[in-house]
């Protein structure tokens, strides 16, 4: 029998803390498979949110390490874990007051593995404060959060922020809280935080509240992980972007599995009520669940016939309807991240001529030119409102999801208040709260049940339509964003071209739909009531 550190031993079963929120499926096919995942190309979506995450820690390291550049031990970012570790403990057992870039020895015992961005010395009580650093706000407008400035910890009660609930950050920052524990590098104040999007201040977690969901959730995820506890696919919000979902869509589709039609919760709702399959869903006859946690029962019921009949749309009603207008103007914008709004693209339509046009700027967001760009756009747009106004025609603006334009539109106005060209919030307020705003997703919604999802690359290829750009969509477009402005480079001018191609094509995608709503979509999909067993 080999000793407990004879290098013989098998590799022991780690776990960071992200496997506590991550499906637990998934989880165990990681630990028992993971030669399978070796080469398999990392989802762009979530490569792009590594790349993001990563400037984001960069950004905050340096601006911290510029502020105070003699108080700060650095744990050296390559070489080995091992020796990272052991740097990390010197430094804290050396008294070091404020740490960045801390990794924690591994615990073969317990199967723990982390690390932290930041560990802060606890002046008042001893041992250390962990902070994370992520790319996602962790605070919203409003009051009741405790948080820290930056630079000196120094909690206190926030009457300006709340607090956006974010579990993962809780979790991560109890793990790290247990495994200085073990060490007796944990501070008796059980307090941790994160610096997120924005940077402007330390949202400080009391770790207590947390702590016994954190062991909760470790116990049962490395005892999946170590295969003490059997697990089934199920299908959730996660599976999009996971590398195992071909495998696990598979199983599922043998079954007909129930989460096809309704995932997450719905789902384990639904085997509580014995419903295991889409056959039976699509059989139910009687009320809703007492249970059911979200979203139209009745509508998921007809998913589950329309899934087995092959229907992509299912009628709601004997019409079809959509608001119409003498003059017509597709809207869709174009965003990176949190940083800005840099094209506002438009398709104007009267009389059955449509001519595209993009209100764009090429300077890397947030930046004074994309208020230049803003302005240029809403000028245009209420010229067009006006003059249909005046000509006594009927005039509309149509979006698909409403609420990133809505969201722009109102920062933008915020943001460039007072420079020429620019609404007040008001005047931004009064058109979109006005009938001449149609967002098309909410008519398909109203119109349709939507077996496969409400997105627009869903239901415009329904209607006729497809992209020029096999591999158009949201999180592509971040990329080429990148490469257009010269983030990573140069500017690459055929990216902005694409990103160009791409905008016109989503406006045309929503004009397409929108005419096929008027017209053929009442022959070509099924009523609801033709799918009933």
């Amino acid at each position: 029998m080999c000793s407990p550190n004879d290098p013989r031993d098998p590799a022991p079963v780690l776990l960071e803390p992200g496997a506590l929120t991550r499906c637990r499926h998934r989880v165990h096919l990681d630990a028992t498979f993971p030669e399978q995942l070796a080469g398999v190309p990392e989802n762009t979506g979530v490569t792009q949110r590594q790349e993001a995450a990563a400037a984001q820690r960069e950004s905050v390291r340096a601006r911290l390490m510029d502020a105070d550049p003699d108080g700060w031990v650095r744990i050296a970012p390559d070489g080995p874990l091992g020796q990272r570790a052991r740097d990390t403990l010197d430094a804290c057992r050396a008294g070091a007051t404020k740490i960045w870039g801390a990794v924690l020895p591994h615990e073969r015992d317990t199967g723990r593995r982390g690390r932290v961005e930041i560990l802060l010395r606890d002046a008042d009580r001893g041992g250390y404060l962990p902070v994370i650093v992520v790319n996602h706000k962790v605070t919203d407008p409003g009051s009741g959060a405790t948080t820290s400035g930056l630079l000196r910890w120094e909690p206190r009660l926030d009457e300006r922020r709340k607090v956006r609930a974010q579990l993962r950050d809780q979790i991560r920052l109890a793990h790290v809280y247990r495994m200085l524990e073990r060490h007796g590098l944990d501070s008796p104040s059980r307090l941790g935080g994160a610096i997120g999007y924005g940077a402007d201040c330390i949202l400080v977690h009391d770790l207590s509240t947390v702590l016994e969901e954190y062991d909760t959730r470790f116990a049962d995820r490395i005892a999946v992980a170590r295969g003490e506890l059997e697990t089934v696919p199920s299908q959730i919000g996660e599976c999009r972007a996971c590398p195992w979902w071909p495998r696990c869509r598979g199983e599922l589709e043998q079954t007909h599995d129930v989460s096809l039609v309704a995932s997450g919760t719905r789902a384990a709702v639904l085997r509580d009520h014995g419903v295991t399959t889409v056959d039976q869903l699509a059989a139910w006859d009687g009320d809703a669940p007492a249970d059911w946690p979200q979203g139209s029962f009745p509508d998921t019921v007809v998913t589950a016939q329309a899934w087995l009949a092959g229907a992509p749309l299912v009628r709601r009603h004997d019409t079809v309807t959509v608001a119409r207008a003498d003059v017509e103007v597709d809207v869709d914008m174009e965003s990176y991240q949190e940083h800005g709004a840099y094209l506002w693209g438009t398709l104007l339509n009267v009389a059955g001529t449509s001519v595209y046009r993009p209100f764009v700027t090429w300077d890397p967001v947030p930046t004074a030119d994309e208020g230049r760009s803003f302005a240029e756009f809403w000028t245009w747009l209420m010229a067009e409102r006006a003059a249909a106004a005046a000509a006594g025609k009927t005039f509309a603006a149509y979006c698909y999801s409403r609420s990133a334009e809505d969201k722009w539109l109102l920062a933008s106005a915020r943001r460039f208040a007072g420079a020429d060209g620019i609404p007040t919030v008001a005047e931004v307020r009064e058109f979109i709260d006005s009938p001449q705003w149609v967002d098309i997703y909410q008519a398909v919604g109203e119109n349709f049940v939507c077996p496969n999802g409400k997105g627009l690359k869903k239901i415009a290829p329904i209607a006729g339509f497809h992209w020029r750009d096999e591999e158009a969509g949201g999180e592509a477009s971040m990329s080429w964003y990148r490469e257009a402005v010269g983030y990573d480079g140069a500017p690459d001018e055929s990216q902005r071209q694409r990103l160009l191609e791409y905008n016109e094509d989503d406006v045309v995608a929503t004009k397409v739909l929108r005419e096929w709503m008027s017209g053929r979509a009442l022959d070509e999909v099924p009523h609801a009531r033709d799918l009933r067993p």
